[in-house]
């Protein structure tokens, strides 16, 4: 089975085109989620947050690109690696951390930690541990905004082993029938858990949103003016009242499934993982396009980089500082015992 083809990146520069603000933005987001991610990590290693997390870094553009494309009052839905798409969809490093935590300040009280993140105020709502549960979670928002003239779009974000879930193909077959507002964004990191995906799943990728009839692109994930740009195009079209939308985003994550998963040597290579941080890192490829071609310089990208690791400093101190829920609150907000 052949492997996506790979673009380099800044082909079609001219489609690509964004303005510099909108790129310095999507660029300190990018930032933001990495440096998020390390910290996560960190706390994991040494031990101060319960639980395992999946870390979203190498695949930041995605997130940022397609949020970018989205108003306030459009919904996401998100999955177990689900930080990213909080962060880009306008949620607050300190609520973010003191969820992970176990923190009272946190979106879900700190009862929801690393997978299940929901902040309705920003759209977000929701991650989901259960794969492709994001896809029923969109739809039916989707479907609400329909029947009510809301004019929201929605997205699910969800991993390329989605496709293994039926689920998926009823939703699919729902939305192109009623023609809901939805796009779903299929993040390919190449891998299921610990397994090549070319070795889990038959033919192409596109080829089964297509078979419903569904607008379907399939762009490389690392470049988030083209992702950005692709999602713009791809929801315009959607909230016209085109039907569902399906975008495929070929992508790496740099690092385990989670971060228990250290040694990955057994089911992928150090080059290949080398290769993607060296030539496909979303954030030094939008970065040399804005000093390349945008001539902004290095000292402000370096700034932009130190401004959010003292914000994401001060939210992790505000998290680590903040109260645990009262033993009394076990049962609030919780709608099934």
């Amino acid at each position: 089975m052949s492997e996506p083809k790979m673009e380099p990146a800044g082909r079609n520069e001219k489609s690509f085109e964004v303005s510099l603000k909108r790129a310095l933005r999507m660029y300190r987001q990018m930032v933001r989620i990495r440096h998020f991610e390390e910290r996560v990590d960190n706390l994991y290693k040494t031990a101060q947050m319960p639980g395992l997390a999946h870390l979203y870094i190498g695949e930041e553009a995605i997130a940022v690109g397609v949020c970018e494309a989205l108003g306030k009052a459009d919904y996401i839905s998100s999955t177990h690696r689900g930080h990213g798409h909080c962060l880009a969809k306008g949620a607050l490093v300190g609520r973010m951390f003191a969820e992970l935590l176990g923190k009272k300040p946190g979106y879900c009280g700190g009862k929801g930690g690393s997978m299940h993140i929901a902040d309705p105020d920003s759209g977000n709502l929701g991650a989901d541990a259960i794969v492709g549960a994001s896809a029923g979670v969109a739809t039916g928002a989707a479907f609400t905004s329909k029947k009510l003239g809301l004019g929201k779009v929605a997205v699910a974000f969800f991993g390329e082993g989605a496709l293994g879930q039926g689920l998926l193909y009823e939703l699919m077959n729902m939305a192109a029938l009623w023609k809901l507002p939805v796009l779903y964004v299929c993040e390919n990191n190449m891998y299921n858990e610990y397994t090549r995906y070319t070795e889990t799943t038959a033919g192409q990728l596109e080829d089964r949103p297509l078979a419903f009839g569904i607008q379907t692109k399939r762009i490389g994930g690392q470049d988030v003016r083209e992702v950005y740009r692709t999602a713009e195009e791809l929801v315009k079209d959607v909230r016209a009242g085109q039907g569902p939308a399906f975008l495929i985003c070929d992508t790496y994550r740099y690092y385990g499934h989670h971060v228990g998963d250290i040694n990955r040597s057994y089911y992928r290579s150090k080059e290949e993982e080398g290769m993607w941080k060296k030539e496909r890192d979303p954030i030094r490829i939008l970065g040399a396009w804005l000093t390349d071609t945008k001539n902004v310089s290095p000292e402000t990208l370096s700034k932009i980089d130190k401004e959010v690791r003292e914000e994401i400093e001060s939210g992790l101190e505000f998290a680590k500082n903040a109260p645990y829920p009262d033993p009394t609150e076990v049962n609030a907000n919780v709608y099934a015992e």
